[in-house]
């Protein structure tokens, strides 16, 4: 039985994501009694804010879970392999924002909108999904309830925090470089970012596809429970500080209208529908920023598709994306 008011761990918590994860438990007023901060031996010692008081980030160790009971991590792939087995043989259940145990059929792969009954199943670990898998199931999933979907084609626009803080400030850096007409200086991606997009995300698999475009298709159809569910994805990143956006055809099953879709996004939870093109009102990543509802609009009969609909989705890869989601999931355990 989980406590009422559990003691938490942030995993990563000098990240940006972390950071977030940090702001949105004070945020939703989460029950915590106790908040611990972990990260690497070179974040030890900083602080960071909760409700007022300044809390010192500790190195992550293996003994780091005696007594939590949920930690939160975002620190990446081999830390959560490395620690999020430590933490749940210490009695914490682990809500991993990595990519480490998405696919484990062991673990549940969580938006809490499509599936909170599965967050029930957890062995002690439970997987946030992709930020650009969570952005496109918050508008997609409600249209498959209603009309069945078949297959989506689909381009993301993905900011550059999605890569994390280091990618932020290449991205201010080279802003300032080509203004003021001094040499662009690159780190993090292979080209310039700067007034660019880049068609890659991720590393490239044998056939063509990167890792990102296929997380849409795998963890669609594990989050859905829908195993023959399609997705050819191609994405993109833009020179966006904040929020993603992916613009998706849809096929389904059944006809659909747009009133029918409109009606159904309507009702969805944790989505906001920004439709009037006539006033130029659709989302964008900039209003999506530091929102934790995700924006639907572009609604349109797809004219290449039978049953197919075209929809265009904005929301900020690090709440609904990561932080907002793995608080979502921690909330989930307490009910």
């Amino acid at each position: 039985m989980m406590n009422r008011n559990p003691r938490v761990a942030v995993v990563g918590a000098s990240g940006a994501v972390g950071v977030e994860m940090i702001r949105t438990l004070e945020r939703r007023s989460f029950p915590l009694s106790q908040l611990s901060l972990l990260a690497s031996a070179r974040s030890a010692g900083k602080t960071l804010s909760y409700k007022g008081t300044q809390l010192v980030i500790e190195e992550l160790t293996q003994d780091s879970f005696s007594g939590i009971d949920i930690a939160l991590f975002s620190a990446g792939g081999n830390i959560s392999r490395d620690f999020a087995p430590l933490a749940v043989k210490a009695g914490t259940v682990v809500v991993d924002n990595s990519s480490a145990f998405r696919m484990d059929d062991q673990v549940p792969l969580v938006v809490p909108e499509v599936n909170a009954s599965d967050v029930a199943l957890h062995r002690g670990i439970i997987a946030n999904p992709n930020c650009t898998t969570a952005i496109t199931l918050m508008a997609l999933y409600p249209l498959h309830r209603a009309f069945g979907v078949r297959r989506i084609f689909a381009s993301s626009y993905q900011a550059v925090s999605g890569t994390g803080a280091m990618a932020i400030e290449e991205l201010k850096r080279q802003v300032g470089q080509i203004v003021n007409h001094e040499p662009v200086t690159k780190d993090v991606y292979p080209h310039q970012i700067a007034f660019n997009v880049l068609p890659h995300v991720d590393s490239f698999l044998d056939t063509g596809y990167t890792k990102e475009e296929m997380k849409l298709q795998s963890e669609g159809r594990k989050i859905m429970h829908h195993p023959s569910f399609l997705a050819s994805v191609t994405c993109v990143r833009v020179p966006v500080y904040r929020a993603h956006s992916v613009a998706v055809s849809a096929e389904f099953d059944r006809p659909i209208t747009v009133e029918a879709a409109r009606e159904v996004l309507n009702a969805a939870p944790g989505l906001d529908v920004i439709d009037t093109p006539s006033r130029n009102e659709y989302p964008m990543p900039l209003f999506s920023a530091e929102h934790d509802h995700c924006a639907v609009g572009r609604l349109r009969l797809d004219c290449a598709l039978e049953n197919g609909l075209c929809f265009w989705v904005s929301g900020d890869q690090l709440l609904k994306g990561a932080a907002l989601n793995a608080v979502q999931i921690a909330e989930e355990l307490l009910k």
